[in-house]
Order: structure tokens, then sequence, then C-alpha cells
């Protein structure tokens, strides 16, 4: 248990109609009510709320309303106490200057939640949701930052280590007995464990790529030829002019990156330079960082000109995007223009037709866009690792599984066996922070938002 007591404010700087400011530690009811004036806050009951005033002495610092939550039971499982007062700057400032002079200090960024998690309000899986959960902005982020603060993931974990923790202490009672040559754990059992483990392993090691997508954004490149209309569609899609518009073909020579929700799924959009063959060397930069952005993209929209491209230069471009090897949508662009030829061959061969500068089906093209995106294991329920801290650890796990298995299919002294074992259980210890070091913790925290 902490001996200080820290204050910050809860809700964001700036002015607003209230502000709270947080309380949590020991001398937390104590403190606060030197400076109440209402009811007796250390004769009260938990949860309660009471109306009065803060005061300095005998001046009247605010009116407010005080939220008493008594430890355990509170967020950071001490005693917790929430001021809401009026949103001014100059109040909220007097308000934790005074409790300073009384005897907390100011909480540094993410003390809340780090108290909650060494107090064992929740694990350090859960912790890092709380942050993830402030920062979501779309309803694919909030619910995979649900899931993983309500112990979705720390009990696939939990279940990971529980099973290995029981070979592991079999392992280690028989070098209790080396001498007597007796065998605790069947090395058919404990293979076909881990085998299984590896199998949970890879199926959470690959939902990362997912996972990130969701919390960063699903990588989205529009690309194709000079004036195909890129730029014009990502102004459409975001309805703003973030990119330079122009009929001169090669104005776009960097990326453009901006973020769009489509229905509760951030995608995030990026706008590159035209690709072709060109002797001006900064466009030459601006069409290779093009390819180097496709593919690595998740999607790529590959707009061909309907207006100015012949039959045969659509036949070589849909090859290219063929042949690059990602998911794509075919999109032919300026139907409004569009010659009927061009037309009819991009209807043959699927593509979306689309006006941007009309805006013409752009709610196709993100229709057409969530379909391409599998979200079938999130929508399902099933855990979702978002976090790179986490797939790192959960890869160091499986490193140290295969260790396991050859180990014992080359018969291996049972002390280098344990200690592999070891190994996986510490990294999977790292994840919900059964193992920790301060700087882990500190670096973990130090991310959050002050007040949280």
């Amino acid at each position: 248990m902490h001996l200080d007591t820290i204050v910050a404010l809860a809700t964001p700087p700036g002015v607003g109609a209230i502000g709270v400011i947080r309380v949590s530690g020991p001398k937390t009811i104590e403190l606060v009510n030197e400076v109440f004036k209402g009811k007796d806050l250390t004769s009260v009951k938990s949860h309660t709320i009471h109306l009065g005033t803060i005061r300095d002495g005998e001046t009247i610092v605010d009116e407010v309303l005080i939220s008493l939550f008594k430890g355990p039971n509170s967020y950071t499982k001490e005693d917790v106490i929430e001021i809401s007062c009026h949103g001014s700057q100059f109040i909220i400032q007097q308000l934790i200057k005074l409790l300073l002079r009384k005897g907390a200090r100011l909480a540094k960024a993410g003390e809340f939640t780090q108290r909650a998690f060494i107090n064992g309000r929740f694990d350090l899986a859960q912790a890092e949701a709380v942050a993830d959960l402030i920062a979501s902005e779309n309803e694919s982020m909030h619910s995979a930052a649900m899931n993983q603060m309500r112990g979705g993931f720390s009990q696939e974990i939990k279940n990971l280590r529980e099973e290995l923790v029981h070979f592991a202490s079999m392992i280690e009672l028989e070098l209790d007995f080396a001498e007597e040559d007796v065998e605790f754990a069947s090395r058919e059992d404990l293979k076909k464990l881990i085998n299984n483990l590896k199998a949970l392993i890879q199926r959470l090691t690959e939902s990362f790529t997912l996972g990130n997508a969701i919390k960063n954004g699903i990588p989205t490149v529009i690309a194709g030829k000079p004036n195909a209309g890129k730029s014009t569609l990502l102004n459409a899609l975001l309805n703003e002019e973030k990119a330079i518009v122009s009929d001169i073909p090669g104005t776009t020579r960097d990326v453009i990156e901006d973020v769009i929700n489509v229905d509760g799924i951030a995608f995030r959009f990026t706008d590159t330079a035209g690709i072709r063959t060109t002797e001006d060397k900064v466009e030459a930069i601006g069409v290779e960082r093009t390819m180097s952005k496709m593919k690595a993209a998740s999607v790529v929209l590959y707009l061909i000109d309907m207006k100015e491209d012949q039959p045969e230069d659509v036949d070589k471009e849909i090859a290219f995007i063929k042949d690059l090897g990602v998911p794509y949508l075919l999109i032919g662009n300026k139907l409004d223009q569009a010659k009927p030829a061009v037309q009819k061959q991009l209807e043959d061969n699927n593509a979306l037709l689309i006006s941007a500068s009309q805006k013409q089906n752009l709610e196709n093209l993100k229709e057409a866009l969530k379909e391409l995106v599998s979200l079938d294991d999130f929508k399902s329920g099933n855990t979702i690792v978002t976090n790179l801290r986490h797939y790192e650890s959960l890869m160091q796990t499986n490193e140290a599984l295969d260790r396991v298995i050859t180990g014992i299919d080359q018969e291996i002294t049972n002390d280098f066996l344990a200690m592999d074992i070891r190994n996986s259980l510490h990294h999977l210890g790292e994840i919900t922070g059964e193992i920790t070091t301060e700087d882990l913790l500190d670096n973990i925290f130090s991310k959050f938002c002050i007040g949280k």
C-alpha cells in the first residue's frame, strides 16, 4: 500500500462546465475533509455524493460535489475522492494547489491506474486496455479494448500458464528424485500440451495483424497512374481539401495520410504519387515510395482513368495490380466522362465504377471496402491481440516452447528442460504482470494521461 496521497485533474484541461479532480491514497478522506465545508467526510458511507464548499481558510474557492469511494471498493483499491467543481482553470488550479499544501502530491502519468494494478484491481494487460479504451475513436477500437479490459485476453494467457505450471512442477519434482530415475511428467503428454499451446499462441499472434489494424487503422493505399483522380477521391472521402488536385500529372509527389471511419472501422488512407516512368528525380522518389506503400498495405484502391486510358492501357494496369499480390479493389474513376469501351472492359473485370469529382457511388466503395477486410474473428468475439508488447512476449514464449520440444526429442536433462519451461512461463507472465520490472511499469504507465 502506498504511503502518499496523490491528486490530479481527471478531466481534459481547458474551460468547461465542470472539472473533476481525483484524489487517492491513505490520507485522502482526512485531507479533503480539512478543506470541505459540508458533511463530515470521515463519517459518511462509501459510494456517496455530498454537496458543499471547498474553503481556503475563510475564503470559498468553489461550490463542489464530493464523490467518495472507500478502499478496497474503488478504482485504485485505496480511498478515492473525486471533486466535481466548476470548469474554470483558475478554480481547478486553486483547488489542486490547496490540496498540495495540505500534503498531497501531484500524480504522475497513469499513476491511478498503476496503483490499481499494483493493488490487484486488475492485471497488467487489463490496465493497458484502459489507455486503449480512452484512445478508442471508433466502434472496433472500443470493442477490442473493452474485451481486453474485461479480461478476455488475460483469461487466455492464464489458462496457458496454468497448464504449463503443472508440468513445470512435475519436472521440478523429478529433479528432487534424480537419483531414483522416476518420471512424474509423461514426456508424450507434455509434448502434446506444448503443441496445443503453440497452436493457440499461433492463433493469437496471427490475430495481431488484425488487432494492430483495428487499433491504428487499416492501411489503405489509393494508387494509380498520374491524374487518375487519386487526390480527388481522398478529398471526397474526407469531405475536405486535404490533397492538392490538379490536371497536371505528377502533382502529388509524396504520400498524404488521413484516417476515415467507415461504420466503426478505421481505414488509414494514403494518397500516393502516380505510377509512371519519369525523368524528374523528385517525382521518381515519390513513385518509389508509392510502390513501397502498396506492398505494405492491407488494401489497395487502384484507380483507372476511364476518360483518358485506352483499352490496351487498362489491360496492362490490371495485370500490374494482380501481380503485386496484395488485396485490392479495382476502381474505374471519372464515370461521368467514361469511354464506353473502357467502361465495359472494367465492368467485365468486376471493377467498381465511381466519379470521385461528382462523389458518385462512394457509398458502394465504402461497402466494398468493408467486405474486403475480414473482421469475422473480431465480430465472433475471439480474442484479438492489439498490443505490440503482448505480441512480442507471445513470440518469445513460442520460441521457448520450441526449445522444450527440441529438448524432449533430444532427451536433454531435466534441469535444461525445466529452464526452458520456466522461460516460457516468464514471457507469459510479462503479459499479465506476474513478471514485471520497475522500468517496464514506468514505460507502460508513462504513456497514460495524467489523472488516469
